[in-house]
């Protein structure tokens, strides 16, 4: 039994609307992966926030039709495809769907579309070589605390500095006086 128009119509609305929360799109070929590895895919991705799609070629070019910011994943939409769709944290999906290929071997990513830009497969790999959010964040907080913690020394250092600077001064003067009441 066939979709109906309106099933067909529900799919690429779904698509769209999930592009439309994506930063970046990927396409793998899926071809001979059972259910159970597609849900193992989708169980990696899930943390992410990344989703994968698997739909014909023609209802995500349907779905990317009016949007310039996804139209050269047409250049990708051939065979078998599953479509990664992140939302947020690439690095993190890319690492996952790397992990998933090390233990599948059965899927090959063809490339993916970020701002409207076409990525190679050496392009998405350098994406996934990124830091994550969260550790990048945490690096930036790091050089905050460490500029605010050499700040904090510096400030300390001034009046210590000018205490001992005043005190050098005074067993000078003192030590003057001494070495001419003596003489």
């Amino acid at each position: 039994m066939g979709r109906t128009l309106e099933n067909k119509k529900e799919i690429v609305a779904d698509l769209k609307g999930t592009l439309s929360e994506s930063t970046l799109a990927l396409v793998i070929d899926y071809q001979g992966l059972t259910v159970a590895e597609i849900r193992d895919l989708r169980r990696r991705l899930r943390p992410s926030g990344t989703v994968c799609k698997v739909a014909k070629n023609t209802f995500m070019g349907i779905a990317i039709q009016e949007d310039e910011k996804w139209q050269p994943l047409s250049e990708l939409l051939k065979g078998s495809s599953a479509f990664l769709l992140v939302k947020e944290d690439f690095s993190s999906a890319i690492k996952a769907y790397q992990e998933f290929q090390k233990t599948s071997k059965k899927t090959e990513l063809r490339g993916g579309v970020m701002d409207g830009r076409l990525l190679k497969e050496a392009d998405v790999k350098a994406l996934g070589d990124l830091p994550s959010k969260e550790q990048l964040m945490a690096q930036i907080a790091g050089s905050i605390n460490a500029l605010a913690t050499k700040l904090a020394v510096g400030i300390n250092e001034v009046p210590s500095s000018l205490a001992r600077a005043v005190q050098a001064v005074a067993d000078k003067e003192n030590g003057d006086s001494t070495e001419t009441a003596s003489e």
